[in-house]
């Protein structure tokens, strides 16, 4: 039996928490661009639950901006998936399934842009939510707002804004609240600028302009849940078996949740499925929430994935189980990140958050796989590392080892031996593995051209990679370079254990 409306009642009640019918009829009040498993586990969760909660009352219009994969599970369930989630909350183990309602339909912006267009004229319609990865929002100067669809996510918003622009007549009641979830830093005031910029390019009224400036809200967000999405073939076996019915958009996620959101008491009005749960968070200035995560939490996984991977270990999870690898993650992020965090953060509040994080790290009901962690490696270090790094170097005048130690994982994992058509991959004992990384093309060029010597001065001093040149931090180079022979030698292993005996940090 496949999870449907039709087949809801046939469920038998008790292990799962089952939707009133009533939620299928409430109004569509939210546009998502983004049909992954974060904003399924996290806006739509705490939407789902204050409508079941009778607080926002409003569904949820999901728009599929990419080409890849299909809308067929979506539209064979009629939107409706099981969120599971597991772990602990105040010492209390939670294990929590239910039917999420949230999502009314689907569409796919290539295939249905009319559609999504048409949503503009509901007035009741009055959120945008998005997660098109932190590439996704980017300016594409030619991009057209009137092609069908726009290529770029910010295309695609814009062209959205101005028919709703068109439909109300630039009235001040019609502006929009725009809640990017992107893990970009200032990811609201940034797609702002995007769209702000596109519309000029695009020569659109200077009446929509000021409308789009002055009745539109684009608030930066701050989103914090490990989401895997499915379990693996066990589990999902015996969940499916425990439920009574199979469900190919079944969600796992952890108990723990946050979303911030920068706003005054106007938005938070009107986004009022706050109420419903302690972990909406809007507030004036969200920089403290953003940091931590991104730094204790995101930079943590950036600094360990690689060296996961190649340590053969797959799981974040298992990696807490591996006496090396779980005193390198703890290390590196009490040690050297959390003293370094480039932002007011008293030491206290830096290592209580921290230490929730290994907590989340340990819970073993998540499957948080580290290959899918170093997808876009390069941009994730850039953002969650070089800031941090720098702030060491205010604080102390060595290199830090464990940093150098994950630069120099990030470096080796990154090194292509194949190529097949537009995908590349590497390879460790014999297994390939794919590098999603926009730039696995340069690295398959330095690998194939330059000494580890050349190559980590070659990509450390690249200015347009960093912002900066990384080659010049005292010690720096010479830290990461003797990581990774020693890696290509020795192995990772020996290598991690190697910069462990000799730390003193």
């Amino acid at each position: 039996m496949i999870l449907s409306k039709q087949t809801i009642n046939n469920i038998i009640p008790g292990k799962v928490a089952i939707p009133q019918k009533s939620l299928f009829d409430l109004p569509e009040k939210v546009l998502q661009f983004g049909t992954g498993v974060l904003l399924r586990g996290l806006p739509d969760y705490f939407i789902d639950k204050a409508n079941r909660q009778g607080i926002f009352n409003g569904r949820v219009v999901v728009v599929k901006s990419t080409s890849q994969g299909d809308l067929a599970t979506f539209n064979q369930q009629d939107g409706l998936y099981t969120q599971c989630i597991r772990g602990w909350a105040d010492g209390k183990k939670i294990e929590v399934n239910i039917i999420n309602a949230s999502i009314s339909r689907a569409l796919n912006a290539t295939e249905d842009w009319d559609q999504v267009l048409d949503c503009a004229y509901n007035q009741q319609l009055k959120i945008i939510i998005s997660n098109t990865t932190e590439v996704g929002i980017q300016l594409v100067k030619d991009d057209d707002v009137h092609a069908h669809p726009p290529k770029s996510f910010p295309g695609k918003l814009l062209a959205f804004l101005y028919e709703r622009f068109l439909a109300f007549n630039g009235s001040e009641k019609s502006g929009m609240i725009i809640v990017p979830t992107e893990l970009i830093p200032d990811n609201g005031k940034r797609l702002q600028q995007i769209v702000t910029e596109l519309a000029n390019i695009n020569k659109l009224e200077k009446s929509f302009i000021d409308w789009l400036q002055n009745y539109n809200q684009f608030c930066n967000s701050l989103v914090d849940r490990i989401v895997p999405g499915l379990p693996d073939a066990r589990v999902l076996a015996s969940l499916k078996n425990e439920l009574g019915y199979t469900d190919k958009l079944l969600t796992m996620s952890e108990a723990y949740c946050l979303w911030a959101i920068e706003g005054d008491e106007k938005i938070k009005k009107l986004l009022s499925f706050a109420e419903a749960d302690e972990g909406v968070v809007i507030q004036p200035n969200i920089d403290i929430y953003r940091e931590l995560k991104l730094r204790l939490l995101n930079g943590t996984h950036t600094l360990s994935c690689g060296l996961a991977f190649l340590s053969g270990i797959q799981t974040v999870k298992q990696a807490m189980e591996d006496e090396t690898m779980r005193l390198y993650i703890s290390e590196v992020m009490l040690k050297e990140l959390a003293p370094a965090i480039p932002h007011a953060v008293s030491k206290t509040d830096a290592e209580a958050f921290a230490h929730k994080v290994l907590d989340r790290f340990r819970n073993e009901y998540l499957n948080h796989y580290w290959i899918n962690i170093t997808m876009q490696y390069s941009s994730k270090m850039k953002m969650r590392i070089v800031s941090i790094l720098q702030k060491h170097y205010q604080l102390h005048p060595s290199p830090p080892p464990r940093m150098a130690l994950g630069f120099a994982g990030y470096l080796y994992f990154s090194k292509p031996v194949k190529q097949t058509g537009k995908e590349f991959f590497g390879n460790i004992n014999g297994n390939e593995y794919p590098i999603q990384d926009d730039r696995a093309y340069q690295f398959m060029e330095l690998w194939n051209s330059l000494t580890p010597q050349q190559l980590v001065e070659n990509v450390l001093s690249d200015i347009t990679m960093w912002g900066e040149d990384l080659s010049l931090l005292p010690g720096f180079k010479d830290a990461v370079t003797e990581n990774l022979e020693m890696i290509m030698q020795q192995g990772v292993k020996n290598t991690m254990e190697f910069v462990q005996s000799k730390t003193v940090l």
